[in-house]
């Protein structure tokens, strides 16, 4: 075992020093220095696979400075995952020799995606994929392989938690795409720490993306995320790694999004969505249907708002149900909206809009997990609430964007055009939204019926709604 120096690490800003701190000196954070034990290896020693127990030293670099207009990158050729939603989320495809991070929680279905992925690119494209899985055995992995369609010839699959015999694998079959599951089930020989401790977390990442950029082989890790919803290890892996997804849904529900924190080769605002079912993922091009209730007939306490989510706008709808309370302290209950907000705007429809709703139960809830918790859903809550109060339904084509102050004004909501056009495509032909701005104009959409209204009470009062 190479000789290591003694250091400590802040897992949450990467922090190092030769002492131990109760208290990280840089972030401030409490309990979170950990002994780090670095190896400083001149290069890796990856095991060729079979060749007699002969190594092979993998280089760190090219050690050359080249001047940048020498340097081809103009014309980088990205490998397509085979969703047409996944290459939206990484810029248009995978780029070769990046290292991309999938993070999630258990369950999500992080496994499935790129178990399905490899066994598209394998099939799309000229070379092999090797899909390697500290979690599963060959076995496991053929299995679930089976149930999503993803048998290919050209899949290769390795079951094994050794950071040497992973960058050996790599090395002797030199594929196209290489699949990590998970970074912190691998670990090195070379440095002390349990799998998933930060030391060995840093190494095996190191190494990694070393092999990504020397051999210009793209790696798909997938990363555990702990119980507050971060990645598990050192906070500077998230730094190391080109692209950084978060694949989250609700485990009630078959919809799962995957997200970009972090894409040093695309945008970081773009959504992709996905479809969980009992034969693995499908994507979902166009995911509006989703959150919108088949029933065409208008039905008290619904309304219809759309918010934004990256560069897409979603349609959601919000279900109101108004009874009489029975308890000392009537009930709120709040599924896809924020509880708090959900407070404050039943006490603005009592001071302005003269609905009272506090000695009521109230239910409030999204249609299939959807979110409106952006403050522009403010005023589809407030119309839904009302609506329910005053058994008075909002027709089906009529949507509401708008934030609500405290004082009952109906404040802009940002982007409001996109919102509105992606309306009038889905068919609604009324929408109800905030006055422009001072020196600004509410935007025309062709075949809509735009009304503009100032104050809670007029909006209630556009949507016939008695106040």
């Amino acid at each position: 075992m190479a000789k290591s120096a003694t250091q400590y690490v802040c897992t949450e800003c990467g922090w190092t020093g030769v002492k131990w701190f109760g208290r990280c000196p840089q972030c401030g954070e409490w309990g979170t220095i950990e002994e780090f034990h670095e190896a400083r290896p001149n290069a890796y020693a990856a095991s060729s696979g079979g060749k007699g127990g002969r190594t092979r030293t993998v280089a760190s670099g090219s050690g050359k400075a080249l001047p940048i207009t020498k340097v081809g990158s103009e014309h980088v050729s990205r490998i397509s995952t085979g969703f047409e939603e996944f290459d939206r989320v990484l810029g248009g495809g995978i780029i070769p020799g990046s290292v991309v991070l999938i993070a999630g929680e258990p369950g999500v279905g992080k496994s499935t995606l790129l178990l399905e992925t490899a066994g598209r690119v394998a099939k799309e494209h000229q070379g092999s994929v090797l899909y390697i899985s500290g979690e599963e055995s060959q076995s496991q992995v053929r299995m679930r392989a089976s149930r999503v369609d993803a048998v290919e010839d050209e899949l290769l699959l390795a079951s094994t938690t050794d950071l040497g015999t992973v960058l050996g694998l790599i090395d002797q079959e030199h594929p196209r795409l290489v699949i990590v599951d998970s970074a912190q089930t691998i670990s090195s020989q070379d440095v002390d720490g349990i799998p998933g401790g930060s030391t060995q977390v840093r190494e095996v990442a190191s190494a990694l993306i070393d092999m990504a950029k020397t051999r210009d082989i793209p790696i798909l890790l997938v990363g555990h995320v702990t119980k507050d919803g971060s990645i598990a290890g050192p906070r500077t892996l998230e730094h190391l790694v080109d692209v950084v997804c978060q694949f989250d849904g609700d485990p009630q529900t078959a919809l799962r999004m995957l997200r970009a924190a972090k894409n040093r080769f695309g945008p970081t605002d773009e959504v992709g969505c996905f479809d969980m079912g009992g034969e693995g993922i499908e994507e979902v091009t166009d995911p509006a249907g989703l959150f919108l209730s088949a029933d065409d007939a208008p039905v008290e306490g619904t309304c219809v708002t759309f918010t934004l989510d990256g560069h897409r706008s979603l349609p959601i709808e919000v279900q109101a149900l108004v009874t009489n309370s029975v308890l000392p302290a009537p009930r709120r209950a709040a599924n896809g909206i924020d509880s708090n907000r959900l407070a404050m705007l039943v006490a603005v429809l009592y001071r302005h809009g003269h609905i009272p709703l506090l000695a009521n139960d109230l239910y409030v809830s999204t249609i299939a997990g959807g979110l409106a918790k952006e403050p522009a859903c403010d005023l589809a809550v407030a119309a839904a609430l009302a609506s329910a109060s005053r058994n008075s339904a909002i027709p089906r084509d009529t949507c509401a964007i708008g934030e609500i102050s405290l004082t009952g004004q109906v404040r802009p909501a940002p982007r409001l055009e996109h919102r509105l056009r992606e309306a009038a495509r889905l068919g609604f032909t009324n929408a109800i939204v905030p006055a422009p701005r001072r020196g600004s104009q509410t935007p025309r959409i062709p075949h809509m019926n735009i009304i503009q209204v100032d104050s809670l009470r007029q909006a209630l009062q556009a949507l016939d709604i008695k106040v």
